[in-house]
């Protein structure tokens, strides 16, 4: 057994998985779901303060078509969980949701088919604030961090929570709307599927032929000519690189789903309130990130408009994965380590508080917790 495979069954065992569902969940389109359920895992144990206020509480959002388990990779969790690293899960508590529409949370494949809800970025990040706060019972957070799709959520908590966080870490994206060729591939992709007849209106019987397509869109647009070039030097071996890859998706990926999920980014924009981001901001891409080419220079306009904001744009290397850079932190650590630490050193001292405090309703695992529709918009002020 590998030292990152026993990092990862220890975090495991300190931390909690379970489902909250929120009733009568009502979607910015206007539409209302009876049951949200909101899977998550966490990690550590939430410390309180004297004034009972979380403080080593960690937000980590997942891309599209992803879930919160694939913060347990050892790319990931084997460079940030262990003792010393950035995010020790023996002094943080880590928070690794599966949003709307995705892993074990609710979805259109879960029966509803194209029936279920339009769901948008504004509705997966109010889930995931209830969840926070009213599920975890967690009234602060130390930092909100996200991969591509969760990169753009981090960004809209930061907006829309400005007293929530102490700091940021968007991962693979950018705080505009998505426009340009990133929004074109995006578009072919849904109206794909929806054109093929044999999707049926989402209520076919298998899958239909365009998700194979979308998936392939998916792959280029994913993946890192460097790393595939290693990976695959020969026309057979990329031939079997890409089946294997093929066979694999379309074993586990459903068409309704995967429309829902890329859609839900149509009207994402967070550039008109840059300038309310108040907290520590650290925006990282790659150099080869195909969905957010560092050429089109966008970032370095845009970050100028944050207070606090630094954008570190990382170099193709041996250890860059095109877009999937994000998940590589081994990539990225030098910036991020640092820039945890000084979001802790600002913390205000404890005078005494009672490490490791967790309220009788969020630590009991595997169980549901249920609360009814949303009111406010903000963590209680600590």
């Amino acid at each position: 057994m590998t030292a990152a495979l026993l990092l990862l069954l220890a975090a495991a065992a300190q931390g909690d998985t379970g489902s909250f569902v929120l009733r009568n969940f009502r979607f910015a389109s206007g539409e209302v779901l009876p049951e949200l359920r909101i899977h998550y895992r966490t990690l550590g144990q939430p410390r309180r303060d004297a004034a009972h206020v979380v403080r080593n509480a960690v937000l980590i959002l997942h891309g599209t078509g992803g879930s919160g388990r694939q913060f347990l990779s050892p790319l990931f969790a084997g460079e940030l969980y262990g003792p010393g690293q950035p995010l020790d899960t023996t002094t943080h508590y880590l928070i690794l949701p599966d949003n709307v529409g995705h892993g074990r949370s609710s979805k259109p494949s879960d029966g509803l088919h194209a029936r279920f809800p339009r769901y948008r970025y504004e509705d997966m990040v109010a889930a995931q604030y209830r969840l926070v706060r009213d599920g975890l019972h967690v009234n602060h957070l130390s930092l909100v961090m996200g991969t591509s799709m969760g990169c753009m959520h981090s960004w809209l908590w930061a907006e829309r929570y400005p007293d929530a966080m102490d700091g940021v870490v968007p991962l693979a994206c950018l705080p505009t709307q998505i426009a340009g060729r990133n929004r074109m591939w995006r578009r072919m992709l849904s109206a794909g599927i929806r054109s093929d007849p044999d999707w049926r209106s989402g209520e076919y019987t298998s899958e239909p032929p365009s998700l194979r397509a979308a998936l392939e869109l998916l792959f280029v647009t994913g993946s890192s000519p460097l790393q595939l070039q290693r990976a695959a030097p020969t026309r057979d071996s990329a031939d079997a690189y890409v089946a294997r890859w093929l066979e694999t998706r379309l074993a586990d990926t459903d068409a309704n789903d995967l429309v829902y999920q890329v859609e839900a980014s149509a009207d994402y924009d967070p550039s008109p309130d840059l300038e309310r981001v108040a907290v520590p901001v650290l925006a990282i891409n790659s150099a080869d990130d195909f969905i957010n080419p560092p050429e089109l220079g966008l970032m370095e306009r845009l970050i100028r408009r944050v207070k606090q904001g630094r954008y570190v744009l990382i170099p193709i290397s041996d250890t860059t994965r095109g877009h999937g850079t994000h998940t590589v932190a081994a990539a990225w650590k030098a910036y991020f380590a640092p820039f945890v630490a000084s979001l802790e050193r600002a913390q205000p001292a404890p005078p005494g508080g009672q490490p490791g405090h967790r309220s009788r309703r969020a630590s009991t695992a595997g169980r549901q917790r249920e609360v009814p529709a949303a009111s406010g918009s903000r963590l209680p002020a600590g």
